[in-house]
């Protein structure tokens, strides 16, 4: 859905003012709102924030499994099990800042769905000093980017019926239960104030018309010079086209139809195939987007309208303009819309990407296999026989 930036400037709403010294700010996310580029740009810059008397205490751009361990939730298809080991060291990292004001950003903290998880993880990060940040865009631009991540971790069911069990049929849990634990966002900043209070909550709406809106906020929020952060590109983290997700989707069928373990899937689908075909091809003008259909697009924005309302009850500081939540965006015009065709030099890219997975665990032959040629056993039996074969050399590995 193309973006609307012909509009005036909006009014923006509460005052950016830097957050107490010692501060410990807890970015929760949710998903789809900016995350990844703030969780860049604040570890791209992080040798130059201390000097400012702010810290980024982890020793990766996204301490994913430290999140997923302190909310108790099971890590993405086939990844490794977060563990209290991970939450304990994100903890003695965060320690070790001091005084200082430290920041913390992980989209999997919108997870946390009971008080006495919420109030555990805010004690465990220093009680008083956790300040909760949390950034919103409109449910109609997350819907499609949402989806196409789910698909990326295995989801086969298509868009328009995937937006039919989220927005029709009650109560709204399957396929993915996850999708409005993090996206009610109402309820999200209300869970958190029972925590914190909401004076210790801000919600920022995100912007899409000013691109390094988010950036200069979080530089207003830490007390910070303006510029400091600076985007970082991140071909990684880029959307599928319609495309690219449909052929995803169609491979997610065939992978569980043949019963191939979820590590074979992380390995050389998510982590192989996706991730090659995603740095190596950038979408072209002429690639079908993903489009929402407009029953969906009108019960997005009216349930964004009672999101910002209730969000304005909680007493929290907004930053931003709620009315965006609920803005419908301008339709493209269409004359019929066009089927998606994934290019060949983007399926022999996604190819070698599951290839060159496979080849970091190369398959040693052992005995001699019976007088059967590959073209006289079945594609199901080949692609299980060859999953597990890859599978045993990444457990020994």
């Amino acid at each position: 859905m193309e973006t609307d930036c012909t509009r005036d400037d909006l009014p923006v709403n509460g005052v950016t003012a830097p957050l107490p010294a010692g501060t410990r700010l807890l970015h929760i996310g949710p998903h789809k709102t900016g995350t990844t580029a703030i969780q860049s740009a604040l570890f791209a810059a992080r040798d130059l924030l201390p000097e400012h008397g702010v810290v980024f205490p982890a020793h990766s751009r996204h301490p994913m499994e430290a999140a997923l361990a302190a909310c108790a939730r099971p890590a993405m298809m086939g990844d490794t099990t977060p563990t209290d080991k991970h939450w304990t060291r994100l903890l003695e990292q965060v320690e070790a800042t001091g005084k200082r004001t430290s920041v913390i950003s992980s989209e999997f903290f919108a997870d946390a769905e009971d008080d006495a998880t919420i109030a555990r993880i805010v004690e465990q990060l220093g009680g008083d000093r956790v300040h909760i940040l949390v950034t919103l865009r409109p449910l109609v631009r997350i819907m499609p980017s949402q989806w196409q991540q789910y698909v990326q971790n295995g989801l086969r069911m298509g868009y328009e019926d995937w937006l039919t069990h989220m927005l029709r049929k009650a109560p709204y849990e399957q396929p993915n239960p996850s999708f409005w634990r993090r996206h009610r966002h109402d309820r999200l900043v209300e869970r958190w104030v029972r925590a914190v209070g909401p004076g210790r909550v801000t919600v920022v709406v995100v912007d899409d018309c000013d691109r390094g809106g988010l950036l200069r906020t979080f530089e207003r929020l830490l007390g910070l010079p303006e510029n400091l952060i600076q985007p970082v590109p991140d071909t990684a983290n880029r959307s599928l086209t319609l495309a690219e997700t449909e052929m995803l989707r169609n491979l997610n069928k065939e992978f569980r139809g043949n019963g191939l373990p979820d590590e074979l899937y992380s390995k050389l689908v998510r982590n192989g195939a996706v991730m090659h075909m995603k740095n190596a091809c950038s979408p072209s003008p002429e690639d079908v987007k993903i489009l929402t259909p407009e029953w969906a697009v009108e019960a997005a924005a009216g349930i964004g309208a009672e999101m910002a309302g209730r969000i304005r009850d909680t007493g929290v500081r907004v930053i931003g303009d709620p009315g965006l939540l609920s803005a419908v965006p301008k339709a493209p015009a269409l004359d019929g819309i066009p089927a998606p065709r994934i290019s060949p030099e983007v399926a022999a890219q996604a190819l070698y990407g599951a290839l060159a997975a496979a080849a970091e665990a190369p398959v040693r032959h052992t005995s001699p296999a019976k007088a059967r040629t590959v073209h006289q056993t079945s594609s199901k039996e080949l692609m299980r026989v060859l999953g597990h074969r890859c599978l045993k050399k990444l457990r020994r590995r």
